[in-house]
C-alpha cells in the first residue's frame, strides 16, 4: 500500500522538484567544506564529517524524512551503509530542510525515522543548511563522495531508476565506489539529481 500510494504521489507531481547540481557547487577535485563543524545527530553526540570520515574516503547523502523521491531511494539506504563499510568509507546522513524543522523535519521525527528505517550511519541536523550551502546540495537526495584525502570524487544521484532499484540499468554510486577503490576513473563523476528542493530557512 506504502509504494501505491508513494508512486501516485510521484505521478502527480506533487512537491516534486527536479535539478542539475547547483550553480556553485563543489567541483570534482574540490575539498569538502567545513569537515570539522559539529552537528547534532540523532543519537544525542555532536559529529562532524571528520568523526565519520574512513580510511578510504566518505559519503554524504543529503536527506530528509518525508520527501517522495527519498522514500522511493530510501530501501537502498541500507545496502549503501553495507557497501560504504565493506570499501572502509565513511558514510553520514545530512537533514538540511531547515525550513521545515519545526514540522516534518524537526529533530524528534528524524530520531523517529532514523530508528524506522534502521539507519547505521549519523543521521546529522544541518542548522540553517549551513552545509547544504557550503555544498551546493540542491536536492533530497543528492549524493557525495569524497576520496580519502576529502577530495570530490562523485556527485549526483544514487541510480537511474528512483521508482525500482531491481529496474535500474545504470548504478553510478556502486560504480563510482567500486573505481574509487580499485584506483581507475569514475566516469561519469557527475551525474542529475532528481529530488525535492532542500527547504533553506
Amino acid at each position: 500500500m506504502r509504494s501505491i500510494k508513494l508512486l501516485l504521489f510521484l505521478g502527480f507531481g506533487f512537491i516534486i522538484f527536479s535539478a542539475f547540481i547547483a550553480s556553485g557547487s563543489l567541483d570534482i577535485g574540490d575539498l569538502a567544506p567545513m569537515q570539522s563543524t559539529k552537528m547534532q545527530s540523532t543519537n544525542g553526540e555532536m559529529i562532524s564529517l571528520l568523526d565519520v570520515k574512513a580510511a578510504n574516503g566518505l559519503l554524504v547523502i543529503f536527506t530528509c524524512n518525508t520527501c517522495p523521491f527519498v522514500m522511493a531511494w530510501e530501501d537502498r539506504y541500507a545496502s549503501i551503509q553495507q557497501m560504504a563499510k565493506k570499501n572502509n568509507i565513511g558514510i553520514v546522513l545530512i537533514n538540511s530542510n531547515e525550513g521545515k524543522r519545526d514540522k516534518d523535519d524537526s529533530f524528534d521525527e528524524m530520531k523517529k525515522h532514523a530508528r524506522l528505517q534502521g539507519f547505521t550511519a549519523p543521521y546529522l541536523v544541518d542548522k540553517d543548511s549551513k552545509l547544504a550551502n557550503a555544498f551546493g546540495a540542491a536536492t533530497t537526495p543528492h549524493i557525495y563522495l569524497f576520496d580519502k584525502s576529502m577530495k570530490l570524487a562523485y556527485v549526483g544521484a544514487i541510480d537511474d531508476n528512483y521508482k525500482s532499484a531491481s529496474e535500474a540499468d545504470k548504478h553510478y554510486l556502486k560504480d563510482a565506489v567500486n573505481n574509487l577503490i580499485a584506483g581507475r576513473a569514475i566516469n561519469p563523476n557527475k551525474t542529475k539529481a532528481l529530488g525535492c528542493s532542500i527547504k533553506r530557512p
